[in-house]
C-alpha cells in the first residue's frame, strides 16, 4: 500500500466515522446531525425562543442604538458581524443549495429554512458565551473562540481541567476545519467556466496573494475589508438572482408549491420528509456554522460591555445567511428547472446554479462568477483568521506563531486550484464537524449562566430604549 492510498483510507475511515448514519424509515440519518439538531431545539427552548424575542432588538444594536465606544473590544459590533458573515455566506449559499436540491429533492429547501430558524438560537447562544468568557489582554485587545469559552467558562463552574482539554481539542480540529482549499477550488471552476482561463497555478497563486494582503494585517484590517466585501458580494448575488426570479415571475408560485409538496413527500411519507430533512439539515449546517463555533471568534472581538447583545447580533447570521440567502438561491433552482438530474444532463454543485444564471442571458454566468470569487476570498480570509487564533491557543500568543499560521495558510491555498481536493474535502468536512462535538458540550455544561445573562438583558430592554431616547 503506497502512503497515498494510506493516507486516502485514513480520510475515508474518518469520515466514515463522523458521519456514521443509523437507518430510520428507510433513510439513513447521520448522528452528527441529530446532535446539531437537538442543540439548535434546546437553546430555543432554554432561551426563551430568542429569534422572536430578541430580533428586533438586534437590528437596533447594528444599527448603532447602544454604541459604547470605550467598551472593551477591537471592532464595532457591525464590522464583528460581517467578519463572522464573510465566514458564513459562501459556497455553501450557491453550491451547497444546488447538492442539497439535487440530492434531496426541492423540498429540502423548505427544511433549510425551517432549520435556519432554529439555527439562530443556536447561533445566539453560543456568541453569548463567547462574549462572556472572552479574555481581556494587558493590551485591550481580546481573544475568544469556543476554546477560550471552554477554558474560562469550565473553570468557572469547577471543571478547568475538562476545560482545557476540551479547549485543546476543538483548537486542533480548527487548524484542519478552517483550511480553505474548497473555496479555492470552485471559485476556479466557476471563474474558467465564464472567462475561459485554465491556468489552475495561476489562478491559485493570484488568490493566495490577495488573501496575504488582508490575512496578514491586523482584525481591524480584515473587518474593513470584509465590511465593505460582504455587502458587494451580496448585492450582486442577490441582484443575480432576482433578476432570474423575475424574468420568470410567472413560474415562482408552482415553485414555491413544488418546494411546500416535496418538503412533505407523500410517495414514501416518512421516509421522503425524513429524506429531505437531513439533506436541508446538513447543507444548512455547512452553511450557517450554527454549532461549529467559528464564527464566536468573530463575535468576540466586538465592543460591547453586554454578552447577549452580541449574540443577539449574531442570531441574525443565519438569518441572513440560510433564512434569506439560501432559500433565494433554492427559489431561483427551481424557477429556472435546472436542478433535476433527469433532465439537466448531469450537472452538479455550483454548475446547477450556473446553468440557472444563464437563462437569462449567455454571459450572465459571469455575474456569478463575480458573486462566486467574493464568496470564496472573504471565506477564505476568515478561516485565515480563525485557524491563527486556534494555533495561537495550542503553540503560544504573539506576532511569530500568528505570522507562521498565517503564511504557511496562504502558501496551502494554490493547491487548491491545481489538484482533485475529494478526499481534501471529506477530511475538511469530517474535521469541521468533529469541532461541533466539544462546541455544544460546552454550551450544554454552561447552559445556567447562559439562560442568566440572556434573561437579564431581554428583562432590560426597555430601561436601555427609554435611556437611549432622552439622549438622543
Amino acid at each position: 500500500m503506497t502512503a497515498t492510498t494510506a493516507i486516502d483510507s485514513a480520510i475515508a475511515a474518518l469520515s466514515s466515522a463522523v458521519f456514521f448514519a443509523i437507518p430510520i424509515g428507510g433513510v439513513e440519518i447521520q448522528l452528527i446531525v441529530l446532535w446539531l439538531a437537538v442543540a439548535m431545539l434546546f437553546a430555543t427552548v432554554w432561551l426563551g425562543v430568542p429569534q422572536l424575542r430578541g430580533f428586533r432588538e438586534a437590528w437596533h444594536i447594528l444599527r448603532g442604538r447602544y454604541h459604547d465606544p470605550d467598551a472593551p473590544g477591537e471592532v464595532s459590533q457591525f464590522a464583528a458581524l460581517a467578519t463572522a458573515l464573510s465566514g458564513t455566506v459562501g459556497l455553501g449559499n450557491i453550491a451547497g443549495v444546488a447538492v442539497a436540491v439535487s440530492t434531496g429533492g426541492p423540498g429540502a429547501i423548505f427544511w433549510m429554512l425551517v432549520i435556519g430558524l432554529f439555527a439562530m438560537a443556536l447561533k445566539c447562544a453560543e456568541v453569548t458565551l463567547g462574549l462572556m468568557y472572552r479574555d481581556i489582554l494587558p493590551t485591550g485587545g481580546v481573544r475568544g473562540g469556543p476554546f477560550v469559552t471552554l477554558h474560562n467558562g469550565l473553570a468557572s463552574i469547577g471543571r478547568p481541567l475538562l476545560g482545557r482539554s476540551l479547549g485543546k481539542v476543538y483548537a486542533f480540529f480548527l487548524l484542519g476545519g478552517s483550511l480553505s482549499l474548497f473555496q479555492v477550488n470552485q471559485s476556479f471552476v466557476q471563474v474558467s467556466a465564464a472567462t475561459g482561463t485554465n491556468n489552475s497555478l495561476s489562478y491559485g497563486i493570484g488568490f493566495a496573494l490577495l488573501t496575504a494582503l488582508v490575512l496578514l494585517g491586523s482584525i481591524r484590517w480584515i473587518a474593513r475589508t470584509t465590511s465593505i466585501l460582504v455587502p458587494a458580494m451580496a448585492f450582486i448575488y442577490i441582484g443575480g438572482c432576482l433578476a432570474i426570479l423575475f424574468s420568470n415571475f410567472a413560474a415562482i408560485p408552482a415553485a414555491i408549491a413544488t418546494i411546500a409538496v416535496e418538503a412533505f413527500n407523500a410517495n414514501s411519507l416518512f421516509g421522503g420528509i425524513l429524506g429531505a430533512f437531513i439533506v436541508g439539515m446538513r447543507r444548512a449546517v455547512y452553511s450557517s456554522e450554527a454549532g461549529v463555533g467559528t464564527a464566536v471568534i468573530a463575535h468576540a472581538q466586538a465592543k460591547t460591555r453586554e454578552p447577549a447583545s452580541e449574540g443577539l447580533v449574531a442570531l441574525l447570521e443565519p438569518f441572513i445567511d440560510t433564512v434569506v440567502i439560501c432559500t433565494l438561491t433554492g427559489l431561483t433552482i427551481v424557477v429556472a428547472d435546472t436542478w433535476n438530474p433527469a433532465s439537466n444532463g448531469g450537472l452538479a454543485g455550483i454548475a446547477i446554479t450556473s446553468a440557472a444564471f444563464a437563462t437569462i442571458a449567455p454571459w450572465f454566468p459571469s455575474v456569478l462568477a463575480l458573486a462566486v470569487f467574493l464568496f470564496a476570498y472573504s471565506t477564505v480570509i476568515a478561516n485565515g483568521f480563525y485557524g491563527a487564533e486556534g494555533f495561537q491557543y495550542l503553540f503560544g500568543r504573539g506576532r511569530v506563531q500568528e505570522l507562521f499560521w498565517k503564511i504557511g495558510f496562504c502558501c496551502i491555498l494554490p493547491l487548491g486550484a491545481i489538484l482533485d481536493v475529494s478526499t481534501i474535502v471529506d477530511f475538511v468536512d469530517s474535521v469541521y464537524f468533529l469541532m461541533a462535538i466539544p462546541n455544544i458540550v460546552g454550551v450544554y455544561l454552561l447552559a445556567r449562566p447562559l439562560r442568566s445573562e440572556m434573561v437579564r438583558y431581554l428583562a432590560g430592554n426597555r430601561e436601555r430604549s427609554a435611556k437611549w431616547k432622552s439622549h438622543r
